[in-house]
């Protein structure tokens, strides 16, 4: 037999989702059958598999020990550096300007390096998360910003504040600002670019067009000139609508590819400044949220921006 007293970051899931983390041995076929034998019991009754976990149940199950681990484990996200650049940070939220390069997660090439994997790694040294103390909860990105794009990522260290956050993102009460450096000059120096984004999920780009398509998106880019060179500009940019490649796709479509993008810009140009990375920065975020009767209230209002993004203060000089 085995119990789990539900903590405050277990609550507010279903039981199927919270067994699934915390018995992540049990077949999804064994979990639906124990509940309908009534081996799985919530405060000593009988439960569904819908129901939803309020800080302090108590949940036993009565299974072959076999399905519970005992023996020790060795982390992966110790093996990433635990170093951080961080914008901010307080008890419910981390704000880390992930460096271009750094995968947000683990992707194909299965790298242990990630910046999740940092987050974690720098949480455990300050004794802010233990995995022997969680039931069912890690530490998790609320964002993702593309490898090769530098700026800030938003990490909730409770469960509470991931909810919060995921539901704010989901209606849009996170600003974010971007600075880049595109190719050429605009002939507006600031306006909203409305075009429609189809995905290609077989070739990992996306594609812009000017009228509806099939399976397309409508994508908003505000953006705002702050500096010109000879060839090039320097554009800050505000996301009214979040798709994947959006900023890098819709600038190369209205003929100002990002200076060192390899998948939408130019390779003579990215080769002529050296450049292997997008200069591309999720460089502001402020929370504008609708109310305040929340875990995060605290943080309404408030901006966030990455000090010294590289490419704007060597632009004039570089670029």
């Amino acid at each position: 037999m085995k119990q789990f007293i539900i903590k405050p970051n277990d609550a507010a899931q279903r039981l199927d989702k919270f067994l699934k983390k915390a018995v992540p041995k049990m077949p999804q076929s064994l979990l639906y059958r124990a509940i309908r034998q009534k081996k799985i019991k919530v405060n000593g009754k009988r439960t569904e598999i819908s129901y939803r976990l309020c800080d302090g149940d108590v949940v036993c199950l009565y299974l072959n020990d076999d399905l519970f681990d005992t023996a020790p484990q060795e982390y992966d996200f110790l093996s990433a550096p635990a170093e951080l650049d961080i914008v901010y940070e307080d008890e419910n939220i981390l704000l880390a300007n992930k460096k271009p390069g750094l995968c947000v997660h683990e992707d194909n090439d299965h790298s242990a390096d990630t910046l999740i994997a940092r987050i974690l790694h720098y949480l455990y040294k300050k004794g802010e998360y233990d995995p022997k103390k969680e039931q069912s909860f890690t530490p998790s990105l609320c964002n993702r910003i593309d490898r090769n794009t530098s700026g800030i990522v938003i990490a909730a260290k409770n469960a509470e504040s991931l909810r919060i956050l995921n539901e704010r993102i989901k209606e849009r009460e996170l600003k974010k600002y971007y600075l880049c450096v595109a190719s050429g000059h605009f002939a507006q120096k600031s306006a909203t670019l409305s075009h429609f984004l189809v995905r290609n999920e077989n070739e990992s780009l996306v594609r812009v067009f000017d009228k509806p398509q099939k399976n397309g998106r409508t994508i908003l880019t505000k953006y705002k000139v702050l500096k010109e060179s000879k060839e090039n500009s320097l554009v800050e940019v505000e996301l009214l609508t979040g798709r994947t490649h959006q900023i890098r796709a819709h600038f190369a479509y209205v003929g100002h590819p990002l200076i060192g993008d390899g998948k939408y810009g130019s390779n003579a140009i990215n080769r002529r400044y050296g450049q292997k990375y997008q200069l591309l920065c999720s460089y502001k975020l402020t929370f504008a949220f609708s109310d305040t009767e929340h875990l995060l209230g605290y943080l309404n209002g408030r901006t966030f921006t990455v000090k010294n993004v590289w490419f704007a203060d060597a632009f004039s000089q570089t670029f």
